[in-house]
C-alpha cells in the first residue's frame, strides 16, 4: 500500500485553499459639529462687545466736562440718567420689535443709532445737546441691544444651558467693559474726551457688517433645531402690532406679584451698579485723589471678574433655586457697598483689590436667576416680560445717577449715596425671598441653595 499518496482530484478529501472573505466596511466615523445654535451665541456674544463702548464712557466723561464746559456734576449725572432710564425703556418693546421684524434687523439699526449719538457729542456746546445726543439717541439704540437681545437669543435658539448662554452673554458686556475702559481713560486722559466719542461710536459702527452677514433670526432659517430641542419647530410668522403687545404683556404682568418683586430687585441692581459704580466709582475714587487711569483699571478690572461671576452664575441657576441665589447676591453687594467709603484712597491698596474682585463677582451675577424666574412664571412672553423688569433695572440706575451727582454737589462726597445703597440691596435680598414658585415649574427639583 502506497504511502502518503496525494489524493485524486475531486475527491472529497481535496484541500482546497480559502477564499478570502470580505470584511465588514468599518462604520463611518462621527464627525464632531458643533451645533449652530453656538455660533449663533458667538455672533450675539460679539455683538454685545463691539456695543459696549457706550456704557464704559459716562463715568469717564463727568470731570472733564465739569472742567471744560462748567456744567454741574447733576446736569451731566441727568443726562446719564436719560440714557439709563431710555436703555431701560427701550428694551420690552425691542424685543417685541425683534419678533415683528426679526433680531438682525433691529440690532444692526441700534448699532447704527448708538453711533450716530456718539459721534454727535463732540460737537456738543450746551448740556441739552448732551441729554439729546447721548442721552435720547444713544440711549434709544443701547435700549435695543440691551440684556432683553440677549434673552430673544437664548429663548429662541437653546432649550438646554440657558442658564449658562444667558451668563455668557450678560458677561459680553463685561467683556467690553475690560476692553474699552483702559482704552478709553487713556484717551480721556492725554488726547480728551472727544477722541473717546469717536472711538466708541466707530467701535459700534464696525459690528454692524458682523450683524447683518452672520446673525441668524430662529433656528428654522438655518433648517435646524434649537439646541436640546426634540423636535423641529417652524419659524412663527411676524408678530405684528409690537407695541400694542408689549403693554398688553405688561397689563398682563402687573397683575402679579412677582412681577414687582422682580422688578424691585431688578432697580436696586441697577442703582447699585449702572447708576452708582459705574457712574460715580471714577470720580468719587478721583476726589480722594486717585488718578482717573487708575480708577478705570479698576473698573476694567471689575469687568474681568464680572465675566466669571456671570458665566457661574448661569452655571448655578441651572442646578439652584433662583430665588436663593438673588438673597445671597443681594445681601454680599450691600455689605460689600458699606465697607467702600473706607478702603477709597490716593493709591490702589489690597483691600480696594478685594473689594474691586469681590464686587466683579456680584456685578451682574443677578441677570441669569433673574431671567430663569421670568421664564418660569411668564413663558413664551418671558422675554418682553423680562425687558420691562430690565426697564425697571435701568430707571433705578438713572435714578441714582442723577441723586449721585446731586448728593456730590450738595455733601462734597459720596459717601451718604454708598451707605444708602447698602441699604437697598438688604431690601432686595428680602424681596428676592419671598418670591413665589410658579405653579408648574419647568424645574420643580432645583435644590436650595
Amino acid at each position: 500500500m502506497a504511502v502518503g499518496r496525494a489524493p485524486e482530484a475531486g475527491s472529497v478529501t481535496e484541500t482546497r485553499q480559502a477564499e478570502p472573505v470580505p470584511l465588514a466596511p468599518d462604520p463611518p466615523a462621527r464627525r464632531f459639529t458643533v451645533h449652530r445654535a453656538w455660533s449663533v451665541a458667538a455672533v450675539a456674544f460679539v455683538t454685545i462687545i463691539g456695543a459696549a463702548g457706550f456704557a464704559s464712557l459716562p463715568g469717564l466723561l463727568i470731570e472733564p466736562l465739569h472742567e471744560e464746559f462748567d456744567w454741574s456734576r447733576g446736569s451731566i449725572g441727568f443726562a446719564v440718567s436719560v440714557n439709563l432710564a431710555l436703555y431701560g425703556l427701550t428694551a420690552p418693546f425691542a424685543a417685541a420689535l425683534m419678533d415683528r421684524y426679526g433680531i438682525r434687523r433691529v440690532v444692526a439699526v441700534a448699532l447704527t443709532v448708538i453711533a450716530t449719538g456718539s459721534a454727535l457729542t463732540v460737537v456738543m456746546t450746551e448740556p441739552w445737546q448732551m441729554v439729546l445726543y447721548w442721552g435720547v439717541l444713544v440711549g434709544l439704540g443701547s435700549g435695543s441691544m440691551a440684556l432683553a437681545f440677549a434673552a430673544t437669543v437664548t429663548n429662541r435658539w437653546f432649550v438646554k444651558r440657558r442658564g449658562l448662554v444667558t451668563g455668557i452673554l450678560t458677561a459680553a458686556g463685561a467683556s467690553g467693559q475690560l476692553i474699552f475702559l483702559p482704552l478709553l481713560s487713556w484717551l480721556v486722559e492725554h488726547h480728551g474726551w472727544r477722541p473717546a466719542a469717536i472711538t466708541v461710536a466707530l467701535s459700534a459702527l464696525a459690528v454692524v457688517p458682523f450683524v447683518w452677514l452672520l446673525l441668524r433670526d430662529h433656528p428654522a432659517d438655518t433648517g435646524t433645531t434649537a439646541y436640546g430641542a426634540e423636535v423641529f419647530t417652524p419659524k412663527p410668522p411676524p408678530v405684528p402690532g409690537a407695541a400694542r403687545r408689549t403693554v398688553a404683556v405688561l397689563l398682563k404682568a402687573v397683575r402679579t406679584g412677582p412681577f414687582w418683586l422682580l422688578a424691585g430687585t431688578f432697580a436696586i441692581c441697577g442703582a447699585t451698579t449702572n447708576g452708582l459704580v459705574k457712574t460715580h466709582f471714577v470720580p468719587a475714587a478721583h476726589d480722594h485723589g486717585m488718578p482717573i487711569t487708575a480708577a478705570a483699571s479698576l473698573l476694567a478690572v471689575v469687568g474681568v471678574f464680572d465675566v466669571i461671576g456671570t458665566i457661574a452664575s448661569g452655571w448655578f441657576t441651572d442646578r439652584f433655586d433662583a430665588r436663593r441665589l438673588l438673597a445671597v447676591y443681594y445681601a454680599l453687594r450691600g455689605v460689600s457697598l458699606l465697607f467702600l467709603p473706607m478702603l477709597l484712597a490716593p493709591s490702589v491698596e489690597l483691600p480696594m483689590v478685594f473689594f474691586i474682585v469681590f464686587y466683579g463677582l456680584d456685578w451682574v451675577a443677578t441677570v441669569p436667576p433673574t431671567i430663569a424666574l421670568c421664564r418660569e412664571h411668564y413663558g413664551e412672553d418671558s422675554a418682553i416680560v423680562f425687558g420691562w423688569v430690565l426697564a425697571s433695572h435701568q430707571v433705578g440706575a438713572a435714578v441714582v445717577a442723577f441723586a449721585g451727582g446731586v448728593a456730590r454737589d450738595a455733601f462734597g462726597s459720596y459717601d451718604v449715596v454708598w451707605y444708602a445703597s447698602g441699604g437697598l440691596c438688604a431690601m432686595a435680598a428680602l424681596m428676592a425671598l419671598v418670591i413665589t414658585r410658579p405653579a408648574r415649574s419647568p424645574s420643580p427639583d432645583l435644590p436650595a441653595l
